[in-house]
């Protein structure tokens, strides 16, 4: 299997990072991106001037045109587009590439309207005719791409096609650890941006390193809370697809939903906050989570807060005041 090529479907900075470090470890990759223009432009810079400029892609990298031609022995697809249209990529390559018959999620979100994480949306697509599996972890793109060390967490409830993938991941600077709770991987990935949102507003608003540090304490047991009540393991939210993934973007302004948060704690509206940033997966979450909080019967406050902020219901201010204003409770608890 790891003479095969794999197919990477998106050419963000995330997809690109993912596509050098396969080939950087002997993986012939098949690189698409949605837009013609990008894949040419990719074809024949053999960079991403747009997501990671300065990265030379490898020469075992081939940018492919159609999803429909790719070669017989490729069977194994990683998904690297975003959330939201996590179903519209996953409809496009079901559609377009039956031999595809192994997945990899990277997206890290909610999806808005049916509140579904990414595996479940993959899986709804494909009528469950596939191997599903998701890759989450404290990374940034560059970083990868550049071949500093990371490790990440990979999540299948097919122990066979987890080995599989370890054995086509693995590399002296890229160490996967694999898990079977895809429900506690995905929801860690997706909440930990909201939080990093939230930790931008304190510090865009000088709150200091007490409250950062509240802030991510706090968030965690706020993910840990939603995803035990969703059937996922404590244990994963104590390791990188949760703790580690937290702390990381929550502290690092690589990260856009860090510096998403800042512009917002800075005095920017939402619109001129994502205007100066990009996309932001975490501004979506937070309002999906509103919904998730009801039906499992689970109190997030400083999910909630984020979501009054995006919606313009409050000022950062009045939201931080809220969570200080909470009546005193035990610090661990079940709801």
């Amino acid at each position: 299997m790891r003479g095969a090529s794999i197919l990477v479907a998106g050419a963000g900075a995330w997809g690109t990072a993912l596509a050098c470090e396969l080939a950087h470890s002997g993986q012939p990759v098949l690189l698409w991106a949605r837009d013609p223009v990008q894949r040419q432009a990719l074809r024949e810079d053999r960079e991403n001037r747009r997501y990671l400029p300065g990265i030379r892609l490898p020469d075992a990298i081939t940018v492919v045109d159609s999803l429909a031609h790719l070669p017989t022995e490729c069977t194994l697809a990683l998904l690297a587009t975003p959330c939201q249209t996590t179903r519209e990529m996953a409809q496009h390559l079901h559609a377009s590439a039956p031999g595809i018959n192994a997945l990899i999620c990277t997206a890290k979100g909610l999806e808005l309207g049916t509140q579904k994480l990414v595996h479940e949306v993959v899986n709804e697509v494909f009528g469950g005719g596939v191997s599903v599996a998701i890759l989450s972890g404290p990374t940034f793109a560059r970083e990868v791409a550049e071949g500093l060390p990371a490790a990440v967490t990979i999540a299948t409830e097919n122990p066979t096609y987890g080995q599989q993938i370890l054995a086509r991941l693995h590399s002296p600077r890229f160490r996967p650890y694999l898990t079977n709770d895809l429900t506690g991987v995905a929801l860690g990935g997706s909440m930990k941006n909201v939080l990093a949102i939230a930790a931008g507003i304190a510090d865009g608003l000088g709150l200091g390193a007490n409250s950062r540090a509240a802030l991510i304490t706090r968030g965690l047991a706020e993910m840990a809370r939603l995803g035990c009540a969703m059937g996922a393991r404590q244990e994963t939210f104590m390791g990188l697809s949760g703790l580690g993934d937290l702390v990381l973007t929550c502290t690092d302004d690589q990260s856009r939903n860090r510096r998403f948060g800042l512009a917002l704690g800075g005095g920017r509206d939402a619109a001129a906050a994502h205007a100066s940033v990009g996309l932001v997966e975490g501004a979506a979450t937070a309002l999906a989570l509103e919904d998730m909080a009801v039906r499992f019967r689970v109190t997030l406050p400083i999910a909630h807060e984020v979501a009054c902020v995006l919606r313009g219901e409050i000022g950062p201010q009045a939201a931080v005041a809220a969570l200080m204003s909470r009546d005193p409770a035990p610090e661990f608890q079940r709801s």
